[in-house]
């Protein structure tokens, strides 16, 4: 599944009167790359608001919204139009001397993944790290058989469950309760392959999910219909591999890259203020939806 792609993404926040809005920040535009080419974005925000955008530290496009008028609805709206080119496995880049794991990075990869290759979460019992450890069958652990099995470990040993809730579970908790969302799955992964000294990242972008777009034909995937969340880890010769442990995926045309962090705490695709009656807020609705083909033409 490769070819043109539009992504719409609508998020509407109701009040029972008229608030004011303070400072938003939008993650919503993905960054052009040698898989993925951005044709065309576009922002629109009832009430409108000023648009000013920057890079945050991980290189990703924000737009900082500044709003004018009072109102008892926000409503922001990104379409994306794609080009997602095809996906071309790992198994034959990685470097000879990454192959077999543990291996050892390179002096500057150690320095500039720093904080990417440690563990960000408590684990007192020691039971997160004794869970990854199991999956190193012996010494000299084949690298992309491991995580592939640490990827269908997840994908397989624990429940999806949507969760409206903000946040995400810490990955004991994750374990504790054998099911999560996307999110909480990806973080698991993530923490999972840094106790075994690997660096990790956090991706938040799109799912293609075929059982959404009619007259196409495919399996259907978790996670679809709404943002969606899987890890991403450093391998030398072969770079950032994909890892959806939500879905089993190990890389995939499928997934649309929107940004990468070090925590899901800082992938939130929406997050600001208002000012008005704390009990005023109604709640709110996001719509998704994610197809093959191109509208703008």
């Amino acid at each position: 599944m490769t070819g043109r792609m539009t992504v719409r993404h609508v998020t509407r926040y109701q009040y029972s009167g008229p608030v004011t809005f303070g400072p938003h920040r939008l993650m919503l535009r993905p960054r052009d790359s040698h898989d993925l080419r951005l044709l065309d974005a576009t922002l629109r925000l009832s009430p409108p608001a000023e648009l000013r955008w920057i890079h945050d530290v991980f290189g990703n496009s924000i737009a900082i919204a500044e709003f004018a008028e009072d109102a008892a609805v926000l409503e922001i709206e990104s379409t994306l139009r794609l080009e997602r080119y095809p996906y071309v496995p790992p198994s034959m880049d990685i470097d000879a001397d990454a192959a077999t794991y543990p291996f050892i990075y390179a002096s500057d990869d150690r320095r500039d993944l720093g904080p990417l290759r440690e563990t960000h979460y408590p684990d007192p019992k020691g039971r997160l790290a004794e869970w990854a450890a199991g999956f190193v069958m012996a010494k000299g652990t084949d690298t992309l058989a491991l995580l592939s099995d640490i990827n269908d470990g997840i994908h397989q040993g624990f429940a999806y469950q949507a969760r409206d809730e903000e946040g995400t579970q810490t990955p004991v908790e994750t374990l504790e309760r054998g099911s999560g969302t996307c999110r909480d799955f990806a973080l698991l992964f993530i923490e999972a392959a840094r106790h075994l000294g690997l660096g990790a990242r956090f991706v938040s972008g799109y799912l293609y999910d075929p059982a959404l777009d009619a007259g196409a034909e495919g399996a259907a995937v978790q996670g679809a219909g709404a943002t969606h969340a899987w890890a991403e880890v450093f391998l030398p010769g072969a770079g950032w591999v994909e890892y959806d442990p939500t879905n089993g995926l190990i890389g995939s045309e499928a997934l649309i890259r929107v940004a990468v962090t070090r925590d899901p705490a800082q992938a939130i695709p929406i997050s600001g203020s208002f000012t008005g009656d704390a009990g005023g807020y109604l709640g709110m609705e996001v719509e998704v939806s994610v197809t093959l083909g191109d509208d703008g033409e």
